[in-house]
């Protein structure tokens, strides 16, 4: 007789025609949509994609969509999770009106970007203005500005698509242009302005590229960063770049909107004397971690008087940061003194130099966004199209954004979930268990209070809940 005791308690399974779900988590996402009207601001824009007496509006598709990536879902079809749901998710349309949706939208992507964007600005300004002290638009100021991080990242593909094409690692697909806002990791992590397709045989450092994605990005920020004139206020918004936006065409272009900038920037070939001034670090000063704390064996410096800059914007300066090679790395002929020795551009107001380092190197967090972005649909393009791909990936920048506003506007000051990427808040919180039940005929939805995050929802919708009530008497900008 075997006696062996399983990892596992084992539990016969058989299935049942009780009201269970397997979302209920999600249910924040849809109470904030709700919250938002959005299905009215949507169907105001996007309605010449559906027929005029179509049952299903865009309103409605699109926040199912939305629905279905932030919870996980890679394709059209993975909505029928949301449709065996109708209790929690109301109807749901079916994949082959959802397909006929694309096929709109393929036709004329022009005007479906169009639509989008401005749905999508008008959702961000609502959403903005209710975060209060936190509102991105308010915190903005010379001293203090918005930072928009610009990047383009690499998507494979395993089948041929429209518009795609080799990269320079040898893979095969697109290479999408991205701008992200970053507001402080106090205040929610940031969230994606815009992205923009390309075939994957695009440079990244294409200045054409960047000043096209960041005019994308620019048109999505609230009236707070516009004049009465409707004239852009530059000196509230900073763009921030890798070495491939310190492009003299790109940098001018954002000089000329009056915009401050912080990019990367690749080092000249060294002339000796200079190498035997980076090794004197009594001209250096230290430079600090991203809580502002001084950090060991890292050095900054103004080099502006030192490296000369022929044809930047004037006021650009260069700083140079110092360290000691990380394990494993090899030496190049810029890393003297065993310290390797990295630049960035700037026309900052402010001239502290280890201030300006910190900053800059906080660009790091765009690549967790970028990250976010894929894990939100962007990392799988389901469609042959180029165009209905391109709308793919604006509902995945809309999915993400959902929960990341969630974060801005919702949660508490400080709360640990304000910190949480999506495939965290997926595991904790949307993937959560409960039960449909009535109770005086209303419909009531009930989930185990044991289960860990059942507070943090229950905590959500009465935020949302407030927010709606706000939004309803008039006391927020709707």
């Amino acid at each position: 007789m075997n006696n062996n005791t399983g990892l596992y308690p084992y539990v016969p399974t058989m299935t049942t025609n009780q009201a269970l779900v397997s979302h209920a988590g999600l249910t924040t996402l849809s109470d904030l949509l709700n919250a938002l009207g959005f299905r009215k601001l949507c169907d105001n824009r996007l309605s010449q994609f559906v027929p005029a007496l179509a049952v299903h509006r865009p309103g409605k598709m699109i926040a199912d969509l939305s629905l279905m990536l932030a919870a996980g879902g890679e394709q059209v079809s993975d909505t029928d999770q949301l449709r065996t749901t109708q209790g929690l998710f109301g109807p749901v349309a079916s994949d082959p009106t959802f397909s006929r949706f694309f096929s709109r939208i393929s036709k004329h992507p022009g005007a479906f970007d169009y639509a989008f964007a401005t749905m999508h600005r008008q959702v961000r300004a609502k959403l903005w203005a209710a975060a209060g002290k936190r509102n991105p638009a308010i915190r903005a100021s010379r001293t203090n500005p918005l930072t928009i991080d610009i990047d383009a990242s690499l998507v494979n593909v395993h089948s041929d698509k429209e518009g795609a094409k080799g990269n320079y690692k040898g893979g095969y697909g697109y290479s999408p242009m991205i701008a992200m806002a970053d507001y402080g990791k106090t205040n929610g992590t940031g969230e994606v302005l815009a992205v923009r397709l390309r075939p994957g045989n695009k440079a990244a450092n294409s200045a054409k590229d960047h000043i096209s994605i960041l005019t994308e990005a620019l048109e999505q920020l609230p009236d707070e960063f516009y004049d009465e004139q409707t004239t852009l206020i530059g000196e509230k918004i900073m763009v921030r770049t890798d070495s491939a936006g310190a492009t003299r065409e790109f940098l001018k272009h954002v000089d000329s909107l009056g915009l401050q900038f912080s990019t990367s920037y690749t080092l000249p070939v060294v002339k000796e004397r200079f190498v035997r001034w980076i090794n004197q670090k009594k001209y250096w000063e230290p430079a600090l971690t991203a809580d502002g704390e001084h950090r060991n064996n890292a050095w900054v410096i103004d080099a502006s008087k030192v490296i000369e800059l022929n044809d930047y914007p004037p006021g650009t300066r260069i700083y140079l940061r110092a360290e000691p090679l990380h394990p494993g790395a090899k030496a190049s002929l810029f890393d003297t003194d065993g310290n390797r020795v990295t630049a960035f551009l700037t026309n900052s107001p402010r001239y502290d130099p280890a201030f300006l380092d910190a900053r800059h190197r906080a660009r790091g967090r765009c690549e967790n966004r970028i990250k976010s972005l894929k894990a939100a649909g962007l990392g799988k393009l389901p469609f042959a199209s180029f165009a209905a791909n391109q709308a793919w990936a604006n509902l995945a920048m809309f999915a993400l954004n959902l929960t990341l506003w969630l974060q801005l506007v919702v949660l508490p000051a400080g709360h640990q979930a304000g910190s949480w990427d999506l495939k965290r808040w997926r595991y904790r919180v949307w993937s959560m268990a409960g039960k449909l039940t009535k109770s005086g005929r209303q419909p009531r939805l009930l989930i185990n209070d044991q289960t860990p995050e059942a507070r943090l929802v229950t905590l959500l919708k009465e935020q949302i809940n407030g927010l709606r009530q706000r939004w309803g008497v008039g006391s927020l900008r709707t």
